[in-house]
């Protein structure tokens, strides 16, 4: 019989007081994958808020040329 287990939700870490901004690429890389992609919400586990915070952060590193658009 398969043993089942309830899967360990994820915090937003966002909420739990760390920072997002386009200055600092090296933390926005974490929520890109190797396509450069915004990954989703299930993925990293922010909340709704905070994606959308994150999502705006990568468009604008992208703009200035921070972030490449494809790799």
């Amino acid at each position: 019989m398969a043993e089942f287990y309830r899967k360990k939700k994820k915090v937003c870490m966002l909420c739990a007081g760390k920072t997002v901004s386009y200055k600092d690429p090296e933390i926005l890389k974490k929520y890109t994958n190797e396509k450069g992609k915004i990954l989703p919400r299930r993925v990293t586990g922010t909340c709704a808020r905070h994606q959308r915070v994150v999502a705006r952060e990568i468009k604008r590193a992208r703009a200035l040329g921070l972030l490449p658009f494809t790799k």
